[in-house]
């Protein structure tokens, strides 16, 4: 279960890094990603902040190769590691049958729910 966890990691690492690199590059080329020029993107005073792109916005961007909706992608993909290791943290303790691990790692998951889609819909982020 360790091998596979820490290939899970290392995937999504990548997976990421992929789709970020093919999102700077789209926009170099194309200029402009989700309606904002390169111009409002590129900028050291940006007002485009990721944090308020909705993901089915970015999703229906990559159909038409928008650099700023690969970006979103790979942010999201790499919020989504870590996640997903304390999944699969829940599962090896289970097969291992350490039930306090099971239980603190199950705390840890309810709190990382509630920080990625409770709290910003509540703040209204």
């Amino acid at each position: 279960m360790d091998y596979i966890i820490g290939l899970t990691l290392r995937i999504g690492v990548i997976i990421s890094v992929v789709l970020i690199l093919m999102g700077v590059v789209l926009l170099v080329i194309e200029g402009k990603g989700l309606g904002f020029s390169d111009i409002q993107i590129m900028s050291v005073r940006s007002h485009v902040n990721t944090a308020v792109i909705p993901p089915l916005t970015a999703l229906s961007g990559l159909t038409h190769a928008d650099g700023l909706s690969f970006i979103v992608l790979g942010l999201m993909v790499l919020i989504a590691t870590p996640v997903l290791r304390v999944a699969l943290g829940i599962a090896s303790f289970a097969m291992e049958r350490d039930w306090l691990y099971v239980v603190i790692t199950v705390v840890v998951f309810i709190n990382l729910m509630l920080a990625i889609f409770v709290l910003p819909a509540l703040l209204h982020l």
